[in-house]
């Protein structure tokens, strides 16, 4: 008889919002995890983070980390940097836990893919959506709604303009503006909702309009204003069609007109539709709950969701690490979905008209503008 399984040792790479905001507080909290380090280039807030973490030891390198330091990294560094950090930890035999989007490129998914199979480690993808309860609720239903023909999937803040000390906005430091954003949580629902399919058309449209509008920002983030002019997109609008013939409507959008931020996925199948409305995030602006419907021969019929705090996604997402972590059978399976999410980026980028190639995601370079900027609103 095997007793209880001791705690799961994590360094924290990277204490930016993410870092601090997110991970520290759930880690340290969770009885299933002990932190045992943290790293960042920032001595201030390396040691604030370890004032009430006595197990942990601050870091400024992640090779500084010790080889038996912990079981798993946690790496939430500004998104330029994902594939080289993960991937030094890979090698060395560290199992990475990588904060979305996992690669800004499939050429930085292939250098993961090779990373984890010649350390032997496991890369796990953080990216939080489909742990919602309301989700798990959606995917559900949706096995009841017969042959899945269509799914919208939208995310639209009214005010949500990240600033992440300059580099969110700038599309050689992030890879790209709303699409690798809450893009990517929209891509990762393709597979709970349809499967492990491919997606084999992809076409869209980006707008940059609210993107250095200082009234669009996300205050609920608390970023300090950077002064820096950003250069990607705030909105994008795509269709996608799966090797299974199903359409994938996506709209993101950092900003816009609407009162509230509202998430949204809808589903369309031979047999019915169901649709659920709620707030992706951590913006105070959100539905008050979510709402899950599903509509068959024009009746309508509210399917009862379990109310959560916000954020409570994040936990429940740790709470299967361990999980996985100790199933062989796991490795491969996140790079594989990231190749696919990045992939679509890729191409979606390509079919923007007007849009340069050396702006896709993980090339340098930018455009001196995007299809429907217009000059800088300070307000």
């Amino acid at each position: 008889m095997t007793g209880p399984r001791p705690p799961v040792r994590v360094a924290v790479i990277g204490l930016g919002w993410a870092g601090r905001s997110i991970w520290l507080p759930r880690l340290a909290a969770h009885p299933d995890y002990l932190v045992t380090a943290v790293v960042d280039p920032s001595a201030a807030t390396r040691e604030a983070a370890v004032a009430s973490l006595p197990s942990a030891t601050p870091l400024c390198e992640v090779d500084d980390l010790a080889d038996a330091a912990a079981d798993l990294a946690v790496v939430a560094v500004p998104n330029h940097l994902h594939t080289s950090v993960a991937t030094r930890l890979l090698r060395r035999g560290f199992s990475v836990f990588l904060e979305k989007p996992v690669c800004l490129s499939t050429r930085e998914a292939g250098e993961l893919a090779e990373a984890e199979r010649a350390g032997g480690a496991m890369l796990l993808a953080g990216s939080a959506a489909r742990y919602r309860r309301d989700v798990v609720a959606l995917c559900a239903t949706s096995g009841s709604l017969g042959a899945i023909r269509h799914v919208d999937l939208s995310w639209i803040r009214a005010r949500g303009v990240p600033d992440g000390v300059g580099w969110f906005t700038r599309r050689a430091l992030s890879g790209g503006g709303a699409s690798v954003d809450l893009g990517w949580h929209l891509l990762d629902m393709i597979e709970p909702l349809l499967g492990p399919v491919g997606i084999v058309q992809v076409a869209g449209a980006v707008s940059r309009d609210f993107v250095n509008d200082d009234a669009s920002r996300a205050g609920w983030r608390r970023d300090a204003a950077s002064g820096t002019t950003g250069d990607v997109e705030d909105t994008v609008r795509a269709l996608l069609v799966t090797d299974t013939g199903v359409s994938v409507g996506l709209r993101a959008a950092w900003a816009s007109h609407e009162p509230r931020d509202v998430t949204e996925i809808r589903v369309h199948g031979s047999a019915g539709n169901a649709v659920l409305r709620c707030t992706f995030g951590f913006s105070p602006n959100r539905l008050p709950a979510p709402v899950l419907t599903v509509r068959r021969h024009g009746v309508t019929e509210t399917v009862a969701v379990e109310p959560e705090p916000v954020g409570a996604e994040y936990e429940h997402q740790l709470a299967r690490l361990p999980e996985l972590l100790a199933d062989p059978a796991n490795r491969g399976r996140a790079i594989s979905e990231a190749h696919r999410s990045v992939d679509v980026i890729e191409r979606l980028y390509a079919s923007v008209p007007g849009l340069e190639p050396s702006s896709a995601p993980g090339t340098p370079g930018t455009p001196d503008r995007l299809p429907g900027a217009r000059p800088v609103v300070r307000r």
